[in-house]
């Protein structure tokens, strides 16, 4: 996953708090009450935090799918 260091648009470090958000996001609290209790204020640098995806998640099965093929391919080429 690659998670931004810094707010795009002020330059914030968001990476450092990532990780505690991930876990606070697990209780029943609201967005809004964990935001707060992490010190993040400014709307950009919560925007960075509420719409950061795990994307390896979703890139990892057509890296296992090409990996396959090129294997498939070298084996006809024998």
């Amino acid at each position: 996953m690659l998670i931004p260091i810094r707010c795009f648009t002020c330059g914030n470090l968001i990476a450092d708090k990532f990780q505690e958000y991930n876990e606070m996001q697990e209780s029943s609290q609201s967005q809004e009450e964990i935001l707060g209790s992490l010190g993040v204020e400014r709307y950009c640098c919560r925007r960075m935090l509420l719409t950061t995806v795990e994307t390896i998640q979703q890139v990892i099965p057509f890296y296992e799918a090409i990996q396959k093929r090129r294997v498939d391919v070298q084996s006809e080429m024998k």
